[in-house]
């Protein structure tokens, strides 16, 4: 995937043009910032159309795991032990990221020649196609992979671990936060992820993705 950020957002923020060591570096740091983001907030925060996914469904509900949701177009119930996939109908999206099935089981409108028994082929698992994602990325989410990579790529020393260092009659200190070679993710990062509403919450289906 692309970064989330490009050279240009991490000049605008230190006010300056990268020097040509920093513009060697900044690629794969920016690489290494939007795959730690998109990990911790579980977001690709790039439009992709009619996707495929498995979920489960939690009492009749799925919670489509990519957001924003821009349009559902199948939902397909998975048969266990032999039985065939059945398309649901009358299932319902609710315009942001939950699709449900039905109320009381996770099958809706089995075709009447189908015996109570049969139901429990069908153990709740669905296949959902759908679209979901931003054109542009967040204006936050570049803030935070900028200044990811702008703590790593201006840090005094690429030694991993130094919080000090004197040489001569110049001395520095710093917290460690993102010294070294490698770009790191602070609580502050995670905390403006999560208040902008990228971070799951606990209790959504799991979903294995195809």
């Amino acid at each position: 995937m692309d970064a989330l950020a490009d050279v240009t957002a991490l000049e605008a923020r230190i006010g300056r043009p990268l020097t040509a060591d920093e513009a060697a570096r900044a690629g794969a740091l920016l690489e290494d910032a939007s795959a730690l983001v998109r990990s911790y907030t579980g977001q690709t925060f790039t439009r992709t159309n009619d996707e495929t996914i498995t979920a489960r469904a939690q009492q009749g509900e799925i919670r489509l795991p990519q957001r924003p949701v821009i349009d559902v177009t199948e939902v397909v119930a998975i048969g266990a032990g032999g039985a065939p996939d059945l398309p649901v109908v009358g299932w319902q999206w609710d315009g942001l990221d939950i699709v449900r099935t039905c109320t009381e089981s996770p099958i809706i409108n089995l075709p009447e020649l189908w015996r109570e028994e049969d139901i429990d082929s069908y153990p709740g698992t669905y296949r959902v196609t759908y679209s979901h994602g931003v054109t542009q990325v967040p204006p936050n989410v570049i803030a935070v992979v900028a200044r990811m990579v702008l703590r790593t790529l201006t840090a005094p020393t690429v030694a991993g671990g130094v919080v000090g260092e004197t040489i001569g009659p110049y001395s520095y200190r710093t917290d460690g936060s993102g010294v070294g070679t490698a770009v790191v993710m602070t609580d502050e990062d995670r905390q403006m992820l999560a208040l902008a509403g990228y971070r799951r919450k606990a209790g959504m289906s799991m979903v294995r993705f195809r």
